[in-house]
């Protein structure tokens, strides 16, 4: 009666064991499902926050540039023939990557220079006192994995008093 005991125990556990391999297979069949469920949502959380993180950074690359071409602009009144080239020239040099679509206007004591990186002109409106402004738009896409891509428009605008 012993050895059938033992043979009948012997038994029982190969099944038991047989059956926690086959829940095991099972789990890992169940986390792929899940993983596949999960990536989607994984990725388009983490490509919009890659786009969004750029686009932020573009819009602070830009107005920081815009900020120092405006100071120069303001300090610039008797040193240069053209106060907009010489400005242009300083936000080009601070937001090097962000040169090729760039829009700028400027605004010297009332006067519009628009779409020009040059204004001769207005080298004869550098009153002391008066305002200069300089305004920026850069375009910019925001693309998430799957949803088209949408453009949109960084501005920022400077406005600073010729010393």
């Amino acid at each position: 009666m012993g050895t059938i005991f033992v043979a009948i125990s012997e038994g029982c556990a190969k099944i038991r064991s047989g059956g926690k391999r086959v829940s095991a297979g099972k789990q890992r069949g169940q986390s792929l499902i899940e993983f596949t469920f999960v990536m989607p949502i994984l990725l388009i959380i983490t490509t919009g926050l890659v786009s969004f993180g750029l686009a932020l950074h573009n819009y602070v690359v830009l107005t920081n540039a815009v900020n120092t071409g405006a100071q120069l602009l303001s300090i610039s009144r008797g040193q240069t023939t053209d106060p907009c080239a010489t400005a242009y020239a300083a936000i080009s040099g601070a937001a090097p990557g962000l040169t090729s679509g760039l829009s700028l206007t400027f605004v010297i004591n009332g006067t519009t220079y628009a779409a020009t990186t040059s204004c001769t002109a207005g080298a004869a409106n550098m009153a002391q006192g008066a305002s200069a402004e300089i305004s920026a738009t850069y375009p910019c896409v925001l693309s998430v994995v799957g949803m088209g891509p949408s453009s949109c428009q960084l501005q920022t605008q400077i406005t600073e008093f010729i010393q």
